[in-house]
């Protein structure tokens, strides 16, 4: 498969997932739409590992592995739907733009790691500014619970990066499907027991848009672009691969507003310019790689 061509493939299954999960609960619930998605995921996933002959570990450290990624998806992904309701679509993507500061920081309080340079702080702290702007823009979002879906997504994000620290320390070595297939499986039946729980019914018709955005979630979002990312982070450098984070909030926002109407203000756009600023600081000595190869090693050493 062709590297761009992959890349590409990343930017625009990101870019347009968030838009993806808000058209999907027309109509449907986010419960209901949370679970169907993760239903075809599953399914789809296991089939390619069957056809392709994959193999799926059930050793110890494969299991704990889908364990913690089952219950951070089911939470986070649980509280993601639930957000989608009320804030816009782009901040979804915007907010876990924040996930590489978030897994830093939580990766230095539970592991040790000693990674917290000044630029990373600086970073960190440019992206908790941007975030207080996106704050106390929530009560001009469009919806009287805007700043709840905020607080929502946040947690969201938080669970997120808590979950890729915890699977580091693991250190599983499965191969990605499988790890896939694995972790929708952990997380599928606590989906099925919300939907139960909230609603248990089946909607006497599924908006044609909804139902195309559950079915893109479900192939795309769950199992294509994980393949495809897994793909690109083993044959590029990080440096490459974090631009990504940098790219898809920018078109996220705009696919929100050409699409679905979305108003954004000069606050949103000052935020979420923040929050991309403090991500290419916290990243800096891998981005710097990109101008200057073979000098991040240089650079790390000069802002410690």
């Amino acid at each position: 498969m062709s590297i761009p061509f992959a890349y590409l493939g990343i930017i625009l299954i990101w870019s347009t997932t968030p838009l993806a999960i808000q058209w999907s609960t027309e109509g449907t619930g986010f419960a209901l739409a949370v679970f169907a998605r993760m239903l075809i995921g599953v399914l789809v996933a296991a089939a390619v590992i069957i056809i392709w002959r994959i193999r799926f570990p059930l050793h110890d450290r494969a299991r704990r592995a889908y364990v913690v990624g089952g219950l951070g998806l089911f939470f986070a992904m649980a509280l993601t739907y639930w957000a989608a309701r009320y804030i816009h679509s782009g901040l979804i993507s915007v907010l876990f733009g924040l996930s590489p500061l978030a897994a830093g920081l939580l990766a230095a309080l539970f592991l040790g790691e000693r990674s917290l340079t000044r630029l990373k702080l600086i970073g960190m702290l440019l992206g908790a500014l941007g975030l207080a702007t996106i704050f106390i823009n929530g009560d001009s979002l469009g919806h009287e619970n805007a700043l709840l879906g905020l607080v929502a997504l946040l947690v969201a994000v938080f669970i997120y990066s808590g979950c890729l620290v915890w699977l580091k320390h693991i250190g599983d070595d499965s191969p990605p499907l499988a790890t896939t297939v694995g972790t929708l499986t952990v997380a599928l039946p606590f989906f099925g027991l919300v939907w139960y729980l909230t609603d248990g019914r089946l909607p006497e018709m599924v908006p044609s848009r909804a139902g195309a955005a559950i079915v893109y979630l479900g192939v795309f979002g769950s199992v294509i672009g994980f393949a495809l990312y897994y793909y690109v982070i083993k044959h590029l450098e990080t440096s490459k691969v974090a631009l990504i984070t940098l790219i898809t909030p920018v078109i996220a926002l705009l696919l929100g507003h050409w699409l679905n109407g979305e108003s954004i203000g000069l606050r949103l756009w000052f935020g979420t310019g923040l929050i991309l600023l403090g991500l290419s600081v916290h990243e800096w000595t891998m981005l710097a790689g990109l101008l200057r190869p073979g000098k991040a090693e240089v650079a790390e050493q000069t802002v410690r």
